[in-house]
């Protein structure tokens, strides 16, 4: 089985940018898990109705496959917000969760610092309204690399390698 590492963290945080930087560092695919939403989900969030359990089921079922699939390929990054413990576990057999937590990759930043970001970003469907939703359903993994989402992109990936390598 290979590594699929869950580049995870609120909206704006840096998920995309970094995922991709680290799969071509660690000679990986990488996906973006907004990618594998249903468009309903994309219409709710582009309309700034934030999402629910029950609108989330079916994309974090989805993507629990296709992690499946990578893992037996040949590893891959994903991008994926992952905010609640409970979608961590949902992406993940109960037997594999306990082996992919060292793979969580946090991307830690405030709320100001997000909110600037995202009035910034152009051609996203996310509302920047929700921001303070994502924040509200966050529940921070107490495993897992941890790294100043405000840090230099190269020094993310810095980090993310040497934690990575021990």
């Amino acid at each position: 089985m290979k590594n699929v590492y869950i580049v995870m963290g609120v909206s704006g945080c840096g998920k995309s940018t970094i995922g991709k930087m680290l799969s071509k560092q660690l000679r990986v695919p990488f996906y973006d898990a907004d990618d594998f939403h249903p468009q309903v989900n994309v219409d709710k969030m582009a309309s700034g109705i934030p999402l629910q359990d029950e609108d989330r089921w079916p994309w974090l079922d989805s993507l629990a496959g296709e992690i499946q699939q990578w893992s037996s390929d040949q590893g891959a990054v994903l991008a994926c917000s992952a905010l609640k413990e409970i979608y961590r576990e949902r992406l993940f057999s109960q037997s594999a969760f306990e082996k992919a937590k060292q793979n969580f990759i946090y991307l830690d930043a405030n709320f100001e610092a997000l909110s600037k970001r995202l009035a910034s970003r152009k051609n996203h469907f996310f509302n920047p309204s929700l921001l303070q939703s994502q924040f509200d359903t966050l529940e921070v993994p107490q495993y897992g690399i941890h790294v100043a989402a405000t840090l230099a992109k190269e020094d993310i990936i810095k980090r993310i390698q040497q934690i990575i390598e021990q």
